[in-house]
């Protein structure tokens, strides 16, 4: 028998090796039935797992934060560029919508109007609003059209739905027109109800006439149509004025004081028309008075029928 250098023999090694692979293989074998009569090895393998995926999971955190950071990173930038593109196009399509119902309301106050110059069947022109001045003395239009268009002092001025003034003032280019409402303004009107007629001026304040000289035995009722009575010969008979908004008595008791409403856009209308068949008198209106309207509570200074009025 051959020795080995630490005095053994070559096959002992060799032979406790064997002995260990055989007892595996046993082992083996025996778990290999057992396992296949009693199922018991996928119990000990879900057991085991249960223990070991948490340690997967703990492995694995750091690199699933970082893909959902940079997925949320992503999507909060995708959404962030959609959000501002949705706002650009919100706005774009409100815009777009204003401007439809802002055409849409020309178009209707233009239809409006043409209705009117058919209605008369009396010659107009059409002009444009390009300027306003609604201030405490001053209640004026500027229009584009002027000398050049035609256009003369004292041509009266209405809209759709009644008068607005008389032109004042022309250029070559342009004319201002004094509205109705306009403190030097007063237009002889006429109740539509009982055919009574008096006076309507201007007032300081916007949106109102006051009609400060009416007999007490005058039948005015809130709600009257006041209609142009046409005495002066600057506006034509039977045009809208104006409503009747109050009435009331002069402290004295002489006469009744009413305020009325006109009936015309004078702050929204943006096309106008300007009557071009009525001879207008001769010369232009008299200067427009510093002195305000008259007094509510003392009878007018009595006036040549007409549209401009002068204080003494």
């Amino acid at each position: 028998m051959t020795l080995n250098r630490d005095g053994g023999t070559l096959f002992s090694a060799g032979m406790a090796g064997t002995l260990r692979l055989l007892g595996y293989l046993a082992l083996a074998s025996v778990l290999m039935v057992v396992d296949h009569r009693g199922h018991w090895l996928p119990k000990v393998r879900y057991a085991a797992a249960i223990v070991v995926e948490p340690i997967y999971q703990l492995a694995g955190l750091p690199a699933s934060g970082l893909r959902a950071a940079r997925v949320a990173f992503a999507d909060r930038r995708m959404l962030t560029e959609e959000n501002h593109k949705l706002r650009v196009d919100l706005l774009l399509a409100n815009a777009r919508l204003n401007h439809m119902e802002a055409v849409s309301r020309q178009n209707r106050r233009l239809k409006q109007l043409l209705d009117t110059r058919r209605q008369l069947g009396m010659k107009v022109q059409l002009a444009r609003v390009i300027d306003l001045d609604l201030g405490a003395f001053r209640h004026r239009l500027m229009l584009n059209v002027g000398t050049r268009q035609g256009v003369k002092v004292g041509q009266a001025v209405i809209d759709s739905r009644g008068i607005m003034g008389q032109v004042v003032q022309v250029l070559p280019d342009t004319c201002t027109v004094m509205l109705v409402t306009d403190p030097d303004h007063a237009i002889p009107v006429t109740d539509a109800r009982t055919g009574m007629r008096t006076v309507a001026y201007g007032s300081h304040v916007a949106g109102q006439l006051v009609l400060p000289t009416i007999p007490v035995s005058a039948d005015v009722r809130v709600g009257d149509e006041l209609l142009s009575s046409g005495l002066g010969g600057r506006f034509p008979p039977g045009f809208p004025v104006a409503t009747v908004t109050h009435v009331e008595p002069q402290v004295s008791g002489m006469f009744l004081v009413a305020r009325a409403k006109p009936v015309a856009d004078l702050d929204r209308s943006d096309e106008v028309l300007l009557l071009r068949d009525l001879a207008p008198p001769a010369g232009p209106p008299a200067p427009a008075s510093v002195d305000g309207p008259p007094s509510a509570w003392a009878p007018a200074p009595a006036m040549e029928p007409g549209t401009h009025r002068r204080r003494p």
